[in-house]
């Protein structure tokens, strides 16, 4: 199924994999709803995608806002076709170090922002018999990852709400929901990442800079929706590995984890800098 002439709606459009995918949903012929906090970024984003679209900015997290916003997203073709939960952020702290508020901050944002506009969303999808739900998760919504416990805990939430949510809608009404799971690729994710206290880290890691081009994720995760896949694997390597380890044997990739983890621990002790692993 293609989307030429689709409504999608994708948050987090104003950079990274959310500015490819609407780059090539718009050259697939959709008409584009782009959210996020930035509105300049979005109407560059926008410019860039050359589709008929809708600006819509908004504060993920801003619960009272959504319902009036998502009105005015059905209005403005008469319904959504295909919705990309896309916004979030990530982490690099240790669970040691890290506050409590940075948890209730990433679980509100890669959590339970999405959850909530899924919900609205909805019923207009069941109503209609049609729809394409889908969610960014993470490779570490798989697999529990050093340095990303808080991250780690909202993308595994987000599969298990986004499975269930499938078993309930796919065959009793037709709508589709795609868990995508990418790695590193190359984005401001790690840049944008809270650190133990909360603050914006301010740099970026080898390995989200070696990653895939947001361009070459957004073709893989347009293709894998078009095919009506469950979940889209957007990871190389060793992150493809771990993907594949964590169905068929687990315990070595508890063991490798956890290998990487003492690693992390003696650079604490010695107060030396602390590197992540591959595994966004």
């Amino acid at each position: 199924m293609g989307f030429a002439e689709q409504t999608v709606w994708i948050t987090g459009a104003s950079s990274g994999i959310g500015a490819a995918l609407a780059n090539t949903f718009g050259a697939a012929g959709a008409k584009l709803i782009l959210s996020g906090r930035r509105e300049e970024a979005l109407k560059e984003v926008a410019a860039a995608a050359g589709a008929e679209h809708l600006i819509l900015p908004f504060e993920a997290t801003d619960q009272a806002a959504l319902p009036g916003i998502v009105q005015e997203a059905e209005g403005w073709q008469g319904g959504i076709d295909v919705l990309i939960n896309n916004a979030g952020i990530s982490q690099r702290s240790l669970a040691i170090d890290t506050d409590f508020s940075v948890y209730e901050k990433i679980m509100e944002v890669d959590f339970f922002a999405p959850v909530r506009l899924t919900q609205l969303v909805l019923p207009a999808m069941v109503e209609r018999g049609s729809g394409h739900i889908a969610v960014v998760s993470s490779v570490a919504g798989k697999v529990g990852a050093p340095l990303r416990t808080a991250y780690c805990a909202a993308k595994h939430a987000c599969c298990g709400y986004y499975d269930a949510l499938r078993a309930e809608v796919e065959t009793a009404y037709g709508i589709k929901v795609s868990v995508i799971l990418p790695g590193s690729v190359q984005t401001a994710i790690a840049t944008n990442a809270l650190t133990a206290t909360g603050g914006v880290r301010g740099t970026s890691d080898a390995n989200i800079d070696n990653g895939l081009p947001a361009e070459e994720a957004a073709t893989r995760i347009i293709n894998g929706m078009a095919a009506g896949d469950r979940e889209i694997p957007v990871a190389e390597g060793m992150e493809a590995m771990a993907l594949q380890m964590r169905a068929a044997n687990p315990d070595a990739l508890f063991q490798i984890t956890a290998e990487q983890g003492r690693t992390l621990a003696e650079a604490r002790a010695k107060g030396e800098p602390i590197e992540p692993a591959r595994m966004e």
